[in-house]
């Protein structure tokens, strides 16, 4: 089984190295990104299922480049690392999502119980779901065809996870619009037809258009992919 991908933004080089080789002992994947601007990069390349993000960093603090993220659609879990210790910016972090903080001087072992916790917490009844030629795999958050991962896109892969946990009943517009965008965020129908299209693809005959009221998917229908 593919190990838990990890993405840490630090600047201190050699913290950076300590935590990820900490986590790599701890059977994880660890990417290091040492500006916000490489993280923005990975994150786009790559899907985690955590991050771990300093505050204090160069060009743009850690509290600006996850709401960043959010903004953009990205619900990776985050527990932010800081030698920060006022209110406010707790505060902040939580309010715009993150699951935990960690204050330095960091305990490694401390650090591995709390992302055991948030991915725990994450992580659903099935690891793998077998869907046809596919393998969908919940922890890393990926969509594999013979063991390569295939690149469908984030609210693709949250739109495909939505409607498989509504076990065939209909999931309405309005839940799909909640479920893959943020409250402050401009919801769009149109995309929601492509990322259904782009699924059709992928399972044809699986997922079927009730008019005037959502999407259902048929996981017993599912066929060879359309070529």
């Amino acid at each position: 089984m593919p190990r838990q991908k990890i993405l840490l933004l630090e600047d201190d080089a050699l913290f950076a190295e300590t935590l990820a080789d900490f986590l790599e002992e701890e059977d994880y994947e660890v990417a290091i990104a040492l500006d916000p601007h490489s993280a923005f990069e990975k994150c786009y390349a790559e899907t985690y299922a955590l991050y771990l993000f300093d505050i204090n960093l160069p060009f743009q603090n850690g509290l600006d480049t996850f709401r960043q993220l959010r903004e953009a659609g990205d619900r990776t879990p985050l527990i932010f690392l800081t030698s920060r210790t006022d209110r406010e910016s707790l505060l902040e972090g939580f309010g715009i999502g993150a699951e935990d903080y960690l204050r330095k001087p960091v305990d490694l072992e401390e650090l591995a119980a709390r992302v055991r916790a948030v991915l725990r917490r994450r992580e659903p009844a099935e690891r793998e779901i077998r869907l046809g030629v596919y393998l969908m795999d919940t922890r890393s958050r990926d969509l594999l065809q013979e063991g390569k991962t295939l690149k469908i896109g984030r609210k693709v892969y949250d739109l495909l996870e939505l409607l498989l946990s509504r076990r065939g009943e209909v999931v309405s517009q309005e839940e799909i619009r909640r479920h893959l965008w943020r409250h402050d965020e401009e919801a769009s129908d149109g995309a929601v037809r492509v990322y259904i299209t782009r699924l059709k693809k992928l399972f044809p005959g699986a997922v079927e258009n009730v008019r005037g009221v959502g999407y259902r998917f048929h996981r017993e229908r599912i066929g060879e992919p359309a070529s």
